[in-house]
């Protein structure tokens, strides 16, 4: 049973392998603001990006080893049961829904995310039905493209937290998350070329990959 009352955060990602760069900046995340639950939620067909190496049950199974010891998160696996490309707003709408008007519900981005936010289908209106929580990405500056979103990010952005647990949807956050310079391009790459990725993610996720033979080098070795 869900609590109505609680905060409730979404973090969603290709997990393409999921890694310390997902993990560690959200329970990071979690403590400054006072979250009891971080739901991941793999995309199936993501409209902007190619296709994932990993099938969809390999990458389910990598955030299950990834999350075993891990009681901060849970899985929504909605989006990998659709066929058609999966949109955030259409998820968070659909999550609204479920949850009621009241219940605080967040969305988890990176702050490379937030400069491109208002390019995504239905962007500006995410505030609609949820918070956006903002973990910081090295390399990367606050300032959004035009005006227009650089208003709009002012009028919605909060610094104060508690905001976020006593009102359902419409602010921005920006949290001082630690800066992990990790990428699931960077592991693929290191893979194919034979390269150690342990210290990228869990030992179980890698062990996994390994038996899997998931971003093997690409010339057969």
């Amino acid at each position: 049973m869900h609590d109505s009352s609680a905060l409730y955060a979404l973090l969603g990602g290709t997990f393409d392998p999921i890694h310390f760069g997902h993990l560690k900046p959200a329970e990071a995340l979690a403590r400054h603001v006072g979250l009891r639950k971080v739901t991941l939620m793999p995309n199936n067909v993501p409209p902007h990006r190619q296709q994932p190496e990993a099938s969809v049950s390999q990458r389910l199974a990598m955030i299950r080893l990834a999350i075993a010891q891990r009681p901060l998160f849970d899985i929504d696996e909605r989006e990998l049961r659709r066929d058609a490309p999966s949109y955030t707003i259409d998820t968070l709408r659909a999550l609204r829904a479920e949850r009621g008007l009241r219940q605080p519900l967040a969305f988890i981005i990176g702050q490379d995310s937030l400069l491109t936010l208002p390019s995504w289908h239905g962007g500006y209106r995410l505030l609609d039905y949820c918070h956006l929580l903002v973990c910081q990405r090295p390399g990367y500056n606050q300032q959004m493209k035009t005006s227009e979103d650089r208003q709009w990010l002012q009028q919605h952005q909060v610094t104060d937290y508690a905001q976020l647990h006593q009102k359902p949807a419409g602010c921005i956050y920006i949290a001082r998350t630690p800066l992990i310079d990790i990428s699931a391009t960077e592991i693929r790459q290191r893979r194919h070329r034979g390269e150690s990725c342990d210290d990228l993610l869990p030992a179980q996720v890698a062990a996994f990959m390994d038996r899997e033979g998931l971003y093997r080098d690409l010339h057969g070795a």
